[in-house]
């Protein structure tokens, strides 16, 4: 309560700053996209997972799918998520050199992980795994891989530009110690990203 409404009891009291600023509205922006983007990842899921038991000749996919190669991608991503973290925490401390470091190895992160991704692809297309195609058993194997993981690969090249434009501004000096909402906010996808693709890589790679 305000001092002038101390001194004068009868004087109205103004009501309380509303805790929605423009930072809290970003964040809850982000948080709405994310939650409808997560209801995405489970349809394709949950259309996967009814496919499979349905299925009398479903492949299993560590025959089919390069199970080593993908793990090094999961790590890589997890990895990703911890460098973005500490590009947070340096911005915090108004530290853009070590913001510019820890993020552009998320980057390049995100990168590898496309690069290894499309080598995956290629090689698993060139074995005769296709959308509609597959010579280990069921044809839909393809369809609901290529559509899951196609997906997921979209959602990390645009993290991918949305970090690069966030790195770029950083590096002009648009971010410090007293204005890092808009990192917090870049992280908030790229950690989304990176859980997904855990999810992703354990129902249809490992399960």
């Amino acid at each position: 309560m305000s001092q002038a409404a101390v001194a004068n009891p009868g004087m109205a009291v103004e009501p309380a700053e509303s805790p929605l600023t423009p930072e809290s509205w970003g964040k809850l922006g982000m948080w709405v996209f994310l939650a409808g983007d997560a209801m995405s990842f489970g349809g394709l899921l949950a259309a996967y997972a009814a496919l499979r038991f349905t299925s009398t000749d479903w492949p299993n996919p560590a025959q089919v799918l390069g199970i080593g190669l993908t793990a090094a991608m999961t790590f890589l991503l997890i990895c990703s998520s911890v460098t973005m973290v500490m590009g947070l925490e340096a911005i915090q401390n108004n530290d853009r050199a070590r913001f510019t470091r820890f993020l552009g190895l998320t980057v390049l992160g995100g990168i590898i992980f496309l690069a290894c991704q499309a080598y995956e692809w290629t090689h698993l297309i060139e074995s005769g795994l296709g959308l509609t195609t597959n010579p280990h058993g069921a044809a839909l194997f393809g369809t609901t891989f290529y559509l899951t993981t196609g997906f997921h690969g979209c959602h990390v090249f645009g993290g991918v530009v949305y970090l690069s434009i966030v790195l770029f501004r950083g590096m002009a000096g648009k971010y410090d110690n007293g204005n890092w909402n808009e990192v917090e906010i870049a992280g908030l996808y790229w950690h989304f990203v990176d859980l997904i693709w855990i999810l992703v890589f354990t129902f249809i790679y490992l399960v």
